[in-house]
């Protein structure tokens, strides 16, 4: 089976070399648009307990890691050598993939999130499988940098829908 080769760059790059035996399947519908959502909008709650599959290796996973922690989650990071089996059992669609995968509360989390939209994720609890930011967008949590630019947070399903959950703009 194949990545198409965005994924298995990005996968890569985190040290996941087992990336490049996987498949990726595409598919969804169009994208809808929401309005954008500000890091003020979703104040921290209680810790909210989080479990992040990710590699050894991989900054910008740590990075997001400790992200979350200041945010207040309890997070349970587990390096893992077969990432691309968990994502697919996750149901995340190969195409929306990131370095990461986390599950909190019944729902997927892919990439590097800022941990303000998850919590708008379990305040609103909409009728999806989970968010992902795509790839791996500079100025997003665990990939800050100069250059960042806006980048959308997507919303997926297992019949394929797709929908832009938040718009962020880490500049």
């Amino acid at each position: 089976m194949c990545i198409a080769a965005p994924l298995a760059l990005i996968v890569a790059a985190c040290g996941g070399a087992e990336a490049a035996q996987e498949t990726a399947t595409q598919g969804g519908s169009a994208v809808q648009e929401q309005p954008a959502v500000s890091a003020a909008a979703v104040a921290p709650q209680e810790s909210t307990p989080i479990m992040v599959y990710k590699t050894e290796g991989c900054g910008c996973c740590n990075g997001w890691v400790e992200h979350l922690q200041a945010a207040g989650f309890q997070v349970d990071a587990r390096n893992v050598q077969d990432l691309m089996s968990i994502k697919g059992d996750a149901g995340v669609p190969a195409d929306l993939s990131s370095c990461h995968t986390a599950l909190i509360d019944g729902y997927v989390v892919e990439g590097h999130v800022p941990a303000y939209v998850v919590r708008k994720l379990l305040e609103e609890r909409p009728e999806i499988t989970g968010i992902t930011v795509p790839g791996m967008p500079v100025g997003s949590p665990g990939m800050e940098g100069a250059n960042a630019k806006p980048y959308e947070v997507l919303s997926f399903d297992r019949e394929g829908n797709r929908a832009v959950f938040a718009e962020v703009d880490p500049r």
